[in-house]
């Protein structure tokens, strides 16, 4: 499965100290059927650990996935910041997910090489 990050994700993600790794380490749980939320829409949340502190008072991700496909990190907040998203931000994520799980390789290349989406190296 490739996994990615969505631009704005990437810039959040580094602030909290969010490393690839932690982020593998959830494609992996989602894999295992580890998924804290299923939205609808090919959207989901997941719940990744706070550095030094459990899950439980980590962050929420928002995540878009085609099965056995791809993976797109798109939004992330702290437990404490806000209790989840807002009906018209699931919309959007939901509109996201149909627009880019289903682009063909040359859009997707094209995302990549203009950094709006990130690929995780996935060894």
């Amino acid at each position: 499965m490739k996994i990615f990050k969505y631009r704005l994700f990437e810039k959040w993600a580094t602030k909290q100290d969010i490393s690839d790794d932690d982020l593998k380490k959830a494609v992996s749980e989602i894999e295992n059927g580890l998924v804290d939320a299923n939205l609808g829409g090919n959207v989901y949340k997941k719940r990744i650990r706070r550095l030094g502190q459990g899950k439980s008072s980590g962050y929420r991700t928002i995540f878009l996935m085609k099965q056995e496909d791809k993976v797109i990190f798109a939004h992330g907040f702290a437990k404490g910041e806000k209790d989840n998203i807002t009906k018209t931000e699931l919309e959007g994520f939901k509109i996201m997910a149909e627009a880019f799980l289903n682009l063909p390789q040359a859009q997707l290349n094209t995302l990549i090489d203009n950094k709006n989406l990130i690929e995780i190296s996935n060894d």
